[in-house]
This record gives structure tokens, C-alpha cells and sequence, in this order.
């Protein structure tokens, strides 16, 4: 019987467990780059079977919060060699998951105070985060602009870019695609943020245009083995919605099963939210099921609300991985706790987002 202990692979990675710290934005990286506070944290988590990063910006374009690091700096390579160094040293595997958020952003975070890029030009309705005075501050996003057919292999670029400077240069172990909770690629797909009437519009394939460039760029630049993707077929987060995603997302996921990922990450529900929601049933087993006869052998990872017992399910019925979000925060030693189910120390919500050592790299392992 296959436990979330036992040692596992996820493309060219081999891996300690099935455990994955799930990528949790922090807002502790002033002018995008990643600081000394970092090296300890990731350091702590390194007992993971796979750390993923936050989500890490690949151009001033693609940041959509204050105080996310990003790829596209020296000084933010540096900052990110730091980290992986720090995991590495404790025998721990690390990936950075490559972000553009499109049009979850604002003309404060943007360069040249410019509007945010979307596949439409459609506001989304949510909000970002803007320090103001040194405390985080939830602010609503800014009306983007529609992104021209020119420009749209400088997107492409970027991705491929910032994926060989993490791995060839801040020693990453591997990348992880954002594409995923109403960010740009996300964005791309659904029907309900994508009215496009170009190449990158209308039909399913069209939709997943982008996506798809962007995956094969990053595995060409990287290989396949050190490349994973994150996808949520029906989060309604960042207010995204598609009028029928399992077509679209079975179309995805044969697509992605030629180009031999090291791992396919799905959020399972709303994330953060129920795992659930009535009014948006979806598959996940027709879903993988579908990847697997296309072809695909990447890892299978879920996340969304797993506990222990609901982890330990997973594995049971044949997921890979399984990715804890939320109790990582808190718990650095998760695997252990896990292991000798020990309690969980409980989050505090309040330092979340921003701030420095407090409710970040000072909770307690069993150990202290």
C-alpha cells in the first residue's frame, strides 16, 4: 500500500516523499527580490518530499502584488541562488512556480504606471496588494488593456527566459507553469476573461493557444523532466469562470501529456475554498484518466483542502503527490508532525502578507 512517505520521482526529480509544500505568496520580498529571511524559511520546509516557491514574477509586467519576488533582475537570481542553496545543503528539492498575472494587477505595480495586460480588455473583480505605509493593503485591481497579437511571443519569451535563468543560474531543481486561479494564462483559457477573436480566442484550441507555447518554450529551454504545470479547471478565484471547462481542460491535458512533465498540479474546487461547488461539477478522475491515455507519465499531483486522512485517500487511489498549503505555513516540519500524528500549530491569518521573522520563520518545530 503506497504511503505519503515513500520515496517517489516527478519527472527528473527524485523525491524523499510525496509531501509538497504547496506555493504560498508571503509578501516579504521588497523591490522582487527575495531576502535573507527567505533562506530560512524555504530552509526550514526543506524536509518536503518538494518545495514549490511562491508565485515568482517573470517581468516587471507579470507582477501583479507589492513585495513579490520576481526572475528578471541580477539582484533577484542572486536572492533565489541564496534559497535553493540553503534547501539543497538540508537534501531538500526545489522548484520556482514562473508567474504573469495578467490583469490582476495595478498601474502602481506596473511599469511606467501602464495598464495591466489582459486577453481582453475586461476588469477583473478582485483585489491585489498594495503596501501603504509599510502595512498591506487590499486594493481593487485596475481596468487592463488587451494584449496585441505582436506582442504576445515577448509573453512566450519571458516564460523560456525565466525558466533558464532559474534553473542555470539560481539553481533551481526544476519550474513550475502558473496556470491557474484567474492569472494571465488562466485568463487565456476560460471563456469568461478570454473574448478574443484573434488566434488566441473562441475555440478550445485557441484559447489553449498560449498556454501551450508557453509549456513548450519552458521545456525546451529546461527540459520537460524539470518542468511541472498548475491548473484549476473551475476556481472561481480572481473572478474567473468558463461555461464548460471539462472539454476544455481534457483538450489541455491531452496536449500536455506529449510533452513529458515532470508533474501536472490540479486544484481541486475552489482554492482556498470548497473542494466542491455546486454549480461547477467537474471530473478529476476523467481528467487524469485522460492525460494518462494520451500518453503522459508526469507526476499527478492534487491539492485543495487535504488533511492527512484525505491525503493519505489520495495516495491510496493513486495520486502521486499531494500539496499542503496552509499548514506549511505554520508547521516547517510538516512531514514529521505528519508522521507521528503530531498536532499542527495553528496559523496566524494577521501575518500572512508582509512583515518579516513574525508568522514567518518563527514557528516552533516538535524539536524546540
Amino acid at each position: 500500500m503506497p504511503t505519503l512517505f515513500d520515496t517517489n520521482k516527478a519527472g527528473d526529480l527524485a523525491l524523499a516523499n510525496r509531501i509538497v509544500m504547496a506555493p504560498l505568496t508571503r509578501n516579504r520580498s521588497p523591490n522582487a527580490i527575495p531576502t535573507d529571511i527567505a533562506q530560512i524559511y524555504y530552509g526550514q520546509r526543506a524536509s518536503a518530499g518538494l518545495l514549490i516557491t511562491e508565485a515568482t514574477a517573470v517581468s516587471h509586467q507579470g507582477q501583479g502584488y507589492a513585495d513579490v519576488p520576481g526572475l528578471y533582475g541580477s539582484e533577484q537570481l542572486d536572492g533565489w541562488k541564496k534559497v535553493t542553496h540553503a534547501v539543497h545543503e538540508k537534501g531538500g528539492k526545489i522548484v520556482v512556480q514562473l508567474w504573469h498575472v495578467g490583469r490582476v494587477s495595478h498601474t502602481r505595480l506596473q511599469p511606467d504606471g501602464g495598464k495591466p495586460v489582459a486577453p481582453s480588455a475586461i476588469t477583473a473583480k478582485t483585489k491585489t496588494v498594495l503596501i501603504e505605509d509599510g502595512v498591506p493593503t487590499f486594493v481593487e485591481t485596475s481596468e487592463p488593456r488587451a494584449l496585441t497579437s505582436e506582442e504576445i511571443p515577448g509573453i512566450v519569451h519571458t516564460f523560456a527566459a525565466a525558466a533558464r535563468n532559474a534553473v542555470e543560474t539560481a539553481g533551481f531543481d526544476g519550474v513550475e507553469i502558473h496556470g491557474a486561479n484567474g492569472y494571465l494564462l488562466d485568463q487565456f483559457l476560460k471563456n469568461g476573461s478570454n473574448q478574443r477573436i484573434d488566434d488566441y480566442g473562441g475555440s478550445i484550441q485557441n484559447r489553449a493557444r498560449l498556454l501551450l507555447e508557453i509549456t513548450r518554450a519552458v521545456t525546451d529551454a529546461v527540459g520537460g523532466g524539470r518542468t511541472g504545470i498548475r491548473l484549476s479547471p473551475v476556481t472561481p478565484a480572481n473572478d474567473m469562470h468558463d461555461t464548460d471547462p471539462q472539454p476544455l481542460f481534457e483538450y489541455v491535458i491531452k496536449q500536455l501529456a506529449t510533452l513529458n512533465l515532470a508533474y501536472v498540479h490540479i486544484i481541486e474546487g475552489a482554492t482556498g475554498g470548497p473542494r466542491e461547488i455546486d454549480d461547477r461539477p467537474f471530473d478529476y478522475a476523467a481528467l487524469k484518466a485522460a492525460y494518462r491515455k494520451a500518453g503522459g507519465k508526469g507526476a499527478w499531483m492534487v491539492n485543495n483542502g487535504y488533511d492527512q486522512a484525505l491525503a493519505e485517500k489520495a495516495v491510496a487511489d493513486g495520486a502521486d503527490l499531494v500539496a499542503f498549503g496552509k499548514p506549511y505555513i505554520a508547521n516547517p516540519d510538516l512531514v514529521e508532525r505528519l508522521r507521528v500524528s503530531a498536532p499542527l500549530n495553528i496559523p496566524d491569518k494577521a501575518t500572512f502578507y508582509g512583515g518579516r521573522e513574525k508568522g514567518y520563520t518563527d514557528y516552533p518545530a516538535l524539536s524546540n
